[in-house]
C-alpha cells in the first residue's frame, strides 16, 4: 500500500507534523523561533554538503543543523544581542549554502524541492527516515520533559534542583537538528519554522497544561499536514507553502476562538 505516492505523503506530513510539536512548544515557550530558523537555513550548507559527496541529504543536514547549534551556544554572550547574532548566522548559513549548491551541475533546477519540499516525491525509504527520526525527537522530549519543562518555567528553581541547563540545552538542539533533518523533504528549508512555530502557537490558546499543549500541536500539525495536501491536489498549489497556509488559517480560527472565550 506505500507504493501510492499520496499515502506516503500523508504519512509523511504527520510524522513531520508529530515530530515538530512538543519541540514547537518549547520554541514558543522559550522564545526560540529565531534559533529554529537559524538550524532550518544552515540545512543549506547540509544539502550542499551531501551533494557534493554524493551522499543521502539526511546525514548532511543533521551534521549542518547540529553545528549550527553548537555555533550558536558557543557564540551567545559575548557581546552580540541574540537576536542579531541569530539573523547573522541564518542569513549567512542560506546564502553561503545556496552559493555552494549553485557550484555543483544539475543541481540548480532542483533548489526549490529543497527549498519549499518536495513531499509528493517521498519514498518508502524517505518514509522510514522521517518516520525513526519522528520517534527519536518524541521519545527524546519525553525523557527530558520535566527538566526541561522546569528549566523553561523557573530556570532559577531548576539549577538549585541540581539541573543542568546546558544539558537541557544541547538536548533541545539535537532533537532541533533531527526535526529539521526529517523536515527537510515535507516543507523545505525555508519553511520548516514555519511548522515549528504556528501549530505549537495555536495550541497554546486552546490547551490548559503544557502536555494537552503538546498532544493538540501534534495534531493541528498533523491536520494542517493532511489539509495542506488535500488543498494543493485539488487546487494544483505547491505542497509545502499550502500546508503552512492550512496552518495559518487554523492558528486565525484559534485567535478568534480565544477572544470569544475572553469576552
Amino acid at each position: 500500500m506505500f507504493d501510492d505516492f499520496l499515502l506516503r505523503a500523508a504519512l509523511a506530513g504527520v510524522g513531520t507534523a508529530l515530530a515538530a510539536a512538543p519541540l514547537g512548544c518549547f520554541v514558543v515557550w522559550r522564545r526560540m523561533a529565531y534559533f529554529g530558523d537559524a538550524t532550518a537555513h544552515a540545512a543549506m550548507l547540509g544539502i550542499a554538503l551531501a551533494l557534493a559527496l554524493d551522499v543521502p541529504t539526511f546525514p548532511g543536514v543533521l551534521l549542518a543543523a547540529l553545528a549550527m547549534g553548537v555555533t550558536v551556544s558557543s557564540l551567545g554572550g559575548r557581546g552580540f544581542a541574540a537576536d542579531t547574532l541569530l539573523g547573522v548566522l541564518a542569513h549567512s548559513a542560506l546564502a553561503f549554502g545556496l552559493v555552494a549548491v549553485s557550484f555543483l551541475p544539475g543541481v540548480r533546477s532542483d533548489l526549490s524541492a529543497y527549498l519549499f519540499g518536495d513531499i509528493l516525491a517521498v519514498t518508502r525509504s524517505d518514509l522510514m527516515v522521517i518516520w525513526a527520526g519522528a520517534g527519536v525527537v518524541i521519545a527524546l522530549i519525553s525523557w527530558r520533559w520535566s527538566a526541561l519543562l522546569t528549566g523553561t518555567v523557573a530556570p532559577d528553581l531548576a539549577i538549585a534542583s541540581g539541573l543542568d541547563p546546558r544539558r537541557d540545552q544541547a538536548a533541545l538542539t539535537l532533537a532541533l537538528a533531527l526535526t529539521v533533518a526529517v523536515a527537510i523533504k515535507v516543507v523545505g528549508v525555508l519553511l520548516i519554522a514555519a511548522l515549528l512555530v504556528i501549530p505549537a502557537a495555536t495550541a497554546r490558546s486552546l490547551a490548559r497544561t503544557p502536555e494537552s499543549m503538546a498532544i493538540a500541536a501534534g495534531a493541528l500539525g498533523s491536520l494542517a499536514a493532511l489539509g495542506g495536501l488535500a488543498a494543493s491536489f485539488r487546487f494544483d498549489t505547491p505542497t509545502g507553502p499550502t500546508i503552512v497556509c492550512v496552518a495559518t488559517c487554523l492558528f486565525l480560527i484559534s485567535v478568534l476562538i480565544g477572544g470569544r472565550r475572553k469576552r
